[in-house]
């Protein structure tokens, strides 16, 4: 274990990118305590049970794990063994009159879809460049001279190959295929909007190529199971932390962020979602793994300027309408993979249950349900604000929609399973409402935001010196690989300023927690 420096770190968070920084900065010796309102880690990644089932809260397929992989280096980093296993094909692409397995060798992709091979060999050589430049650790948008700094020699390391990257910086996906004279195939554009959709949330006319290069990547590179559910991720680096001298603290919801001459000295929190005392965590950094909406909250009137005209400018994210169901196993088809996407359509928007994913608790965890039947998690993106106006002004509208919504799910997965209303023992609808109370992110967001250009991406710096963001909000954005990526750079620039603050100015002396932290548990009821 590493020398103990004394420097209090708080994580506000317990998500996938908030568990990475917090392991990653009590492995370089720092004093670390994460601060979870919920009774269990995960956020947006997590598994809860309910009668019986194991389900995701929202992600239920993970990458990154192959050898550049972030999850692959932080494993390296950490000495961590992940337990996943690989599912192949990826997922199931399901579009009107055809059908298109995701596989590692993307045969399937090439067979149904003739022409496009020299744009997957494009697509190839870019995103494992794009692998291994973030693996050396390439800070974007750099913040600091030092990143700068970091960008040069990252770039001089992978040189010349780096400058291939160049042209693809200034065109979207869709620019890209129209060269390619792709274009015109109107069911192969729209399987790429579909990808694109559930792993960069926005389309190929919108996505940035070198960024859709790389979302587009994720079949090829793996998608693997957490045994127990996707949850595991969390409750292996909680582990790790632990080991590595590292406090979390479930049930503190944090409630605010003080600030002393212009920095944050700690943070107070709630014990519960109806306490009424708070407990306050000192702290010489705080790393919230929030939106900057939540933020910018917690700062009240001492957020920074450049924050609040953010927030009051920055356009919503995706949100999800989400489904968990129990399926009996033998309505399924004979040999039914794991992970299906459903695009009702070959033209107009994706979402609003137009496209679906589904995803089935793999048949070998035997401990994702009961015996004979299957968990399944089932999304599609959804519009935030119309939940919110429906709920705040018309409650019976707002549980009508909720229900029509989760019929037209269901027929949507009916088109691919015939006879799955016969073999639904549970069905549990749920909003960007739902998400909201349970991750406490601004109106239920998630997935972060699209990314349309690398030159407008956020990166995790707040306007107060001592304060930054984690997750999906900062680049590169969605999945739990995005968020670890993201949390390697902002561990790195921590430990940078935590170096020179401890030099010029001495430490504080926070005070630890005076009682252990609650074990982590996986809540039996969820808010409809």
């Amino acid at each position: 274990m590493a020398q103990r420096v004394e420097s209090q770190v708080v994580v506000i968070g317990a998500g996938v990118g908030g568990l990475t920084c917090a392991a990653l900065l009590a492995k370089a010796g720092y004093r670390v305590t994460v601060l979870e309102a919920q009774t269990y880690p995960g956020g947006c990644a997590s598994t809860w049970t309910h009668k019986g089932f194991r389900f995701e809260s929202g992600a239920t397929v993970a990458g990154g794990f192959q050898e550049h992989g972030p999850h692959a280096v932080v494993g390296r980093m950490l000495d961590i063994q992940w337990p996943v296993k690989r599912h192949d094909p990826a997922w199931v692409v399901h579009l009107p009159g055809r059908e298109v397995a995701l596989t590692g060798d993307n045969a399937d992709v090439l067979k149904k879809f003739p022409g496009t091979e020299r744009f997957w060999e494009q697509q190839a050589r870019l995103a494992d460049l794009c692998w291994r430049l973030s693996a050396a650790g390439l800070p974007w948008p750099p913040t600091s001279m030092a990143e700068v700094m970091q960008l040069v020699r990252v770039g001089f390391q992978f040189f010349p190959a780096d400058l291939t990257i160049i042209p693809y910086a200034f065109m979207t996906v869709y620019e890209w295929v129209k060269r390619l004279g792709l274009a015109d195939d109107k069911a192969f554009v729209r399987f790429l909007d579909g990808q694109l959709l559930i792993s960069a949330q926005t389309t190929s006319r919108h996505v940035n190529a070198i960024w859709g290069a790389t979302a587009l990547d994720l079949a090829r590179q793996g998608v693997y199971h957490v045994e127990g559910g996707i949850g595991g991720l969390a409750l292996t680096l909680v582990e790790k932390l632990r080991e590595l001298g590292g406090e979390i603290a479930y049930r503190q919801r944090a409630t605010r962020l003080e600030i002393s001459n212009g920095r944050v000295v700690g943070v107070w929190a709630q014990h519960g979602r109806h306490a009424k005392q708070e407990t306050f965590f000192p702290a010489d950094f705080v790393i919230a793994n929030t939106t900057p909406w939540d933020v910018a909250t917690l700062l009240g009137d001492n957020a920074p300027a450049a924050l609040k005209r953010e927030v009051a400018g920055r356009k919503k994210g995706w949100g999800a309408f989400v489904l968990h169901l129990g399926v009996r196993e033998d309505v399924l088809p004979e040999g039914f993979p794991d992970h299906h996407q459903v695009l009702l359509d070959i033209d107009g928007p994706l979402g609003e249950t137009r496209s679906v994913f589904l995803s089935l608790s793999p048949e070998w965890d035997e401990g994702r349900a009961p015996f004979g039947q299957r968990a399944m998690t089932v999304t599609t993106h959804t519009d935030v604000g119309q939940w919110w106006d429906l709920l705040n002004t018309d409650k019976e509208a707002y549980y009508d929609k909720k229900e029509a919504y989760a019929q037209k799910v269901i027929d949507a997965l009916e088109t691919i399973i015939p006879n799955l209303r016969e073999g639904l023992s549970l069905v549990l609808p749920g909003t960007p409402v739902t998400y909201q109370f349970y991750t406490d992110r601004q109106q239920g967001m998630v997935g972060g935001f699209p990314i349309t250009s690398l030159f407008k991406v956020r990166g995790p710096r707040t306007g107060i010196s001592n304060l930054r963001l984690v997750g999906d909000s900062i680049f590169p954005g969605q999945s739990t690989a995005g968020v670890t990526l993201g949390a390697m750079r902002v561990a790195s620039d921590v430990k940078r300023r935590l170096s020179r603050w401890t030099t010029r100015a001495g430490v504080s002396h926070p005070v630890r927690l005076t009682t252990e932290p609650e074990e982590p548990t996986l809540s039996e009821e969820r808010v409809s």
